[in-house]
């Protein structure tokens, strides 16, 4: 597969990026599940310490791309996975730099003002606590109950004699978390407006690529560095093998499901001329296939027609379809990720019923800036005197249009000069509750799973790939589904061309198989996307 970005295929991999950079309520991430992958989000002790959705998600894709002992990623086909890894670790060590700053400031007017600290921390827990109960009159209790102890604070800090040190102190605690949240708000502020600036561009179209200085080495013992590009290397071997996985109704992790079929089968036998038929391989007709399908970029008109198509020989494994994860093959046969040819040949050849692992050539096109992935897959079997030639349309649709909505500034109505007047009036970037909580955040960031412990985290889907997950279903787009159904014929055509022209090669009687054709060539051309994974179609 060859790799997005060489081809202008960067929308669904900066859609999908830009969420390392986001604000937004973790929560929303669960809108995107799919019939398919349903991603979760862990609560943990305290609401106050719960994340976002960019820092939930960064953290997330970072632990499962680059963990030690990690479980096997499913390709993400359409999207360059890599890139949207190195944005998740430019955003957390974006916000690692305002978390140091932010710990700065806890530290100076947190520990020396401990208990007036816990005491304003303790009352905006318990107004998140309220403010989340299903009951809105009970959440507004949250708000009253912040205005009542403010209006208690003030009126302390007046009364209060001034005589002696420890009533200085006790002022102090009053005040000095006020002013230390006034800097934390600057500071919160600075780097929101970076972070929505990261998270406009990448769906624009004018973003940068990522900046992950700690890849590079600073000394040749710098073990982190050689772990990160380790990692790095792994995913993408991973992205680029030639194995993937049936996950029966579920249909082809990464590919999306079968949404159509059509098969020709014909007895084998002699010409009539005489003579017997030349031993050939199921291999000579899936290599006459991928040389013939080599030329579907080709036309007789200047229309544009077929962009160029990756063409791939893939080994497809059955798991359950409730995995949790899947087993990638090792040993002799495997060169990276990747089974050898010799070993793809033999597949081809030997496993075609009964136990193991089969042969299918692929021919994919990604079309809409990654946003549609059609994979047509050609299989190849012979049982018997019976030739089996298969063709099988999959479609993968959009990402969510969750991961394609640019920021927006909150606002409210507000009355104008005149009465029957109103007007929308912008709100702070930051809000009063989200500087609290990166402030309570930021002197546990320097061990995230303490962090995940008290704030909780997110889930994400197994088996994981970044694309499948959150891919939706191409048939509610007019275009995409028109581009999936009009990519079938083509390749059915050609498939068979080349079989038949194996078959003439050696002496194969191709009249029934050229019948068939026909037939099997005017059905095509009512194809309707159904269930063909389930059966009932």
């Amino acid at each position: 597969m060859p790799l997005s970005g060489a081809q202008g295929q960067t929308a669904a991999t900066h859609a999908l990026a830009s969420t390392a950079y986001r604000d937004s309520d973790v929560t929303k991430l669960l809108d995107a599940n799919n019939d398919w992958s349903k991603s979760d989000f862990k609560k943990g002790r305290l609401s106050l310490f719960e994340p976002n959705l960019g820092e939930a998600f960064a953290r997330a894709v970072t632990v499962r791309m680059l963990a030690d002992g990690r479980k096997p990623l499913i390709q993400s086909f359409g999207t360059e996975p890599q890139a949207v890894l190195e944005h998740c670790l430019a955003a957390n060590r974006y916000r690692k730099e305002r978390d140091t700053r932010l710990t700065v400031v806890m530290g100076v007017f947190g520990l020396l003002f401990l208990p007036g600290v816990l005491l304003w921390l303790g009352v905006f827990q318990l107004r998140r606590t309220l403010a989340g109960a299903s009951d809105k009159r009970v959440g507004a209790v949250g708000y009253v109950l912040l205005g009542i102890i403010g209006v208690a604070a003030i009126y302390l800090f007046i009364t209060m004699p001034l005589d002696g040190l420890l009533y200085i102190y006790l002022r102090g605690l009053l005040v000095a978390p006020i002013i230390g949240w006034f800097w934390a708000n600057r500071i919160c502020e600075q780097y929101a407006k970076g972070l929505r600036e990261h998270w406009t561009a990448l769906l624009s179209g004018g973003g940068l690529g990522a900046k992950i200085p700690e890849a590079v080495p600073s000394n040749p013992g710098d073990a982190s560095a050689e772990r990160l590009r380790l990692g790095l290397a792994k995913l993408s071997a991973e992205q680029h093998s030639n194995v993937v996985f049936y996950a029966g109704p579920k249909g082809i992790l990464g590919m999306g499901t079968r949404w159509g079929a059509w098969h020709l089968a014909e007895e084998l036998k002699p010409k009539e001329s005489g003579g017997e038929i030349n031993p050939f391989r199921s291999w000579d007709i899936a290599k006459a296939v991928h040389d013939k399908l080599r030329m579907l970029e080709r036309t007789p008109l200047h229309t544009g027609g077929f962009p160029a198509p990756a063409i791939k020989h893939w080994i497809v494994s059955p798991i359950g379809e409730g995995a949790g994860e899947v087993a990638r093959p090792g040993g002799t046969i495997v060169d990276g990720y990747s089974v050898r040819d010799f070993e793809v040949q033999r597949i081809c050849n030997e496993q075609q019923f009964g136990a193991g692992n089969r042969h299918y050539l692929g021919v994919q096109f990604t079309l809409w800036d990654g946003q549609l992935v059609i994979t047509l897959l050609v299989s190849v079997t012979v049982l018997h005197q019976t030739l089996r030639i298969e063709v099988t349309g999959h479609a993968l649709g959009p990402v969510h249009p969750l991961f394609t909505s640019k920021p927006s500034r909150e606002t409210k109505t507000v009355s104008g000069m005149k009465f029957w007047e109103t007007k929308e009036k912008p709100l702070p970037l930051v809000r009063t509750r989200e500087v609290v909580r990166l402030a309570a955040r930021a002197p546990f960031t320097w061990y995230p799973p303490l962090l995940d412990y008290l704030g909780g985290k997110l889930k994400l889907p197994e088996p994981f790939g970044l694309r499948h997950v959150w891919a939706g279903k191409p048939w509610r787009h007019r275009f995409m589904a028109d581009d999936a159904l009009r990519a079938a014929t083509p390749v059915l055509r050609v498939v068979h061309q080349a079989a038949l022209r194996v078959l003439e090669e050696n002496n194969v009687d191709t009249t029934n198989f050229a019948g068939r054709s026909m037939a099997l060539s005017g059905m095509v051309q009512g194809a309707e996307p159904g269930r063909a994974d389930v059966y009932d179609a």
